[in-house]
């Protein structure tokens, strides 16, 4: 009898502590928040720029400031996998009329072109244009 539940406690302990020591098993999406920022479109921002043409490049603000709505804050959270989530904060100041007066950028933004391509390009091989998945057999 106490071979049996020694046996149980034992077994039930191998597998309780089996699943803590392995790690990073579960696929973990990137998780963007935000406003979707990219270098080239936060460079086409200009000293000299109205408002509409601010948000027509980059969206809504995320953050605009609540005691003047000269200030405009576009946040961006990057997370990948399981790495710690990256921050960029791009603010635009603009002077009374509307106009962009400076633009300040916290850190650099990751490029776009430089960013490996996650999507496989599925090409279909000669001669299966009348085939379908179902029709196995042509």
């Amino acid at each position: 009898m106490q071979l049996k539940s020694m046996a149980a406690i034992i077994a039930l302990a191998l597998s309780v502590s089996a699943c803590s020591g392995v790690n990073k098993i579960v696929y973990r999406i990137d998780v963007p928040q935000g406003n979707y920022l990219e270098s080239a479109t936060v460079q086409k921002v200009q000293v000299g720029m109205t408002k509409e043409q601010v948000q027509y490049l980059l969206g809504t603000p995320v953050l605009i400031d609540p005691f003047s709505d000269n200030t405009w804050y576009y946040v961006y959270l990057q997370q990948h996998a399981y790495e710690d989530p990256v921050q960029h904060n791009f603010i635009v100041n603009f002077d009374t009329k509307g106009i962009v007066t400076n633009t300040d950028l916290d850190k650099p933004l990751p490029d776009v072109e430089k960013q490996e391509v996650n999507n496989a390009i599925i090409e279909a091989t000669e001669g299966s244009e009348g085939k379908r998945w179902w029709q196995f057999w042509k």
